[in-house]
């Protein structure tokens, strides 16, 4: 296993990498946290896969696991998912000292983080991510929380984990499609910050397509790498770590325009960080990087454009209403984070009015 510290003020903890599964994940449990009762909060689908090894695991390592589910997918990402979690953490006889441990994909993680930090206003959360997109980017650096239907992500809190344990064997269990989107938060990682990770990712596209395992996991140990230190540096979201919403502010529109289970996130990312370097680099930005950027999406099979829709006019009013709930909207710009170069982005603020410019790339011709 690899570690990577995540370091804070006051709550550092490890991120541990590698390529086996989660037999050891109540030992690295125990290093961290005291043996005894905690809480397994998964999926039917990702706990038919793996609950049990977690189960057990827990178990020879002095824990007293109870095992919760919710459903998975954006859908099931909502207020009313959190309120029957939390009473299912009650009704599990929860104190301050329980730990949540949560099983899954970027979804699991981020509802069973947020119940974990509001139930008795906070208990210990680990995270045990079982998707290649909760791998590379969403288990790490303490973002939780949930959807409305204004926008994604709109109620929640930060709350770092004690551990994050990262065993990319699981990632066999996923679908094509699944592992796939997960590439879509790998390439944004290498824009933002890693010029040798998407050179990587050029010449081993066909090894990721095919989901080589250890092409895979040095992926995902360089994305873990690279959010760590992100995230020691800025961990509040107030500054460095905003380069991370690169493909963003157009991908979030983009699954909120077009409806919850219509695009995975990942792919929203994918079309969302193609439309937002075109958009500078029509504005003198380097027109190396969508060129490049648009290549790899290709070859990785990654979607350059949305699906088709019914009504463009309608579309594309939900998309410019969508983008208005975007967090990081100020006095009337917009933070967007831009490339330099591949491998560089920097912090630019927009006028919103420049949003219809945006937003109108992710339908483009240009784009497909």
């Amino acid at each position: 296993m690899d570690r990577f510290q995540v370091v804070l003020q006051d709550r550092s903890y490890p991120v541990f990498v590698g390529m086996g599964g989660l037999e050891p994940l109540g030992a690295a449990m125990a290093g961290v946290l005291p043996a005894g009762p905690c809480v397994l909060v998964t999926s039917p689908r990702v706990g038919g896969f793996h609950g049990d090894a977690a189960l057990a695991s827990l178990r020879a390592a002095g824990f007293s696991p109870a095992r919760v589910e919710i459903p998975d997918g954006e859908a099931a990402k909502t207020l009313d998912t959190w309120v029957h979690l939390v009473h299912a953490l009650l009704d599990a006889g929860i104190d301050r000292t329980t730990p949540v441990v949560a099983l899954g994909g970027g979804v699991t993680g981020d509802v069973a983080g947020f119940a974990a930090a509001t139930v008795l206003r906070g208990v210990p959360l680990v995270q045990v991510p079982t998707s290649l997109l909760a791998m590379a980017d969403a288990a790490i650096g303490g973002k939780t929380g949930v959807n409305l239907a204004q926008g994604r992500n709109l109620v929640g809190a930060f709350h770092p984990p004690r551990l994050v344990w990262v065993a990319t064997a699981v990632l066999s269990t996923l679908d094509d499609a699944e592992f796939g989107s997960g590439l879509g938060e790998v390439v944004k990682h290498a824009v933002v910050a890693d010029a040798d990770l998407f050179a990587f990712l050029e010449e081993r596209h066909a090894a990721l397509r095919a989901r080589d395992p250890v092409a895979t996991a040095h992926g995902v140990r360089r994305c873990c790498a690279l959010k760590a230190e992100i995230v020691a540096q800025d961990e509040r979201d107030t500054g460095v770590r905003r380069i991370l919403n690169f493909g963003h502010t157009a991908g979030h529109a983009l699954e909120t325009a077009l409806g919850p289970g219509t695009i995975r996130h990942g792919e929203a990312v994918s079309v969302g960080m193609l439309a937002e370097a075109r958009f500078w680099a029509a504005r003198g930005g380097d027109v190396e990087v969508p060129a490049r950027l648009s290549a790899l999406l290709e070859a990785l099979g990654l979607p350059r454009a949305p699906p088709p829709v019914p009504d463009a006019a309608s579309f594309a009013r939900r998309l410019v209403a969508a983008a208005a709930m975007d967090k990081k909207s100020a006095r009337g710009t917009l933070e967007l984070p831009v490339p330099v170069r591949v491998g560089c982005v920097r912090l630019e603020r927009i006028p919103r009015d420049d949003l219809h410019s945006l937003l109108s790339l992710l339908s483009s011709p240009e784009t497909s």
